[in-house]
């Protein structure tokens, strides 16, 4: 990677966190383009060198955090149901500690799919429903799970799971932790779902 390349990369990495923790605290509607920049010390050209509009950072903070939680699942040291609870409770967790605020944001700005410009965060929901599917689809390969596992059910339903708590943490104003009650699905009702497709009766 060349300098130039480098800076490049540094410059989209400040935008990205100015506009997040701009965001997180005043919201995107009273969040100009223009504090963006003067945060980070660039033209306000600059910041359309790497987006088209302030909705963008929400999309991309996303995207780059949920791809490393689940590039960590599929190489956690554990069993099948070890490294599915490690997916769910990082997802929760990233959610919750990006901020209330970001969160509400977002899925004010991703609610109506037919009001969203960026086709990647219009299909998100079915991302991570396919990237459940993948997790499963690797415990299948490494002989922990039977090879009737309904992989898409399963990633469907857990997905529902996932969405339903981080829309309720959101509609409460953040009255309970939303990690926590991820937690307390996955230690009462999660080992239910996939304890009928674990190989030889294993569970954790």
């Amino acid at each position: 990677m060349t300098k130039r390349q480098e800076a490049a990369l540094e410059t989209k990495r400040k935008l990205l966190e100015a506009g997040k923790n701009i965001i997180s605290e005043k919201g995107l509607t009273n969040t100009s383009i223009e504090e963006i920049t003067k945060a980070c010390g660039v033209s306000n050209g600059t910041f359309y060198t790497y987006f088209k509009r302030k909705e963008d950072i929400l999309y991309a903070v996303s995207y780059e955090v949920f791809e490393e939680i689940f590039e960590s699942a599929k190489h956690y040291k554990g069993s099948f149901e070890e490294r599915f609870i490690f997916y769910m409770i990082n997802f929760s967790r990233c959610i919750e500690r990006s901020s209330l605020k970001l969160c509400q944001e977002w899925i004010k700005n991703t609610v109506n799919p037919e009001l969203v410009d960026n086709e990647q965060d219009r299909n998100k929901i079915f991302q991570d429903i396919k990237t459940l599917e993948q997790l499963i689809e690797q415990g299948m390969e490494q002989n922990e799970l039977s090879a009737d596992t309904p992989k898409e059910m399963l990633a469907r339903t857990i997905t529902d799971i996932l969405y339903g708590e981080m829309l309720c943490w959101c509609m409460t104003n953040g009255a309970y932790s939303f990690e926590q009650r991820t937690k307390e699905f996955c230690d009462n009702y999660l080992d239910g779902m996939i304890k009928p497709y674990l190989l030889d009766g294993k569970d954790m």
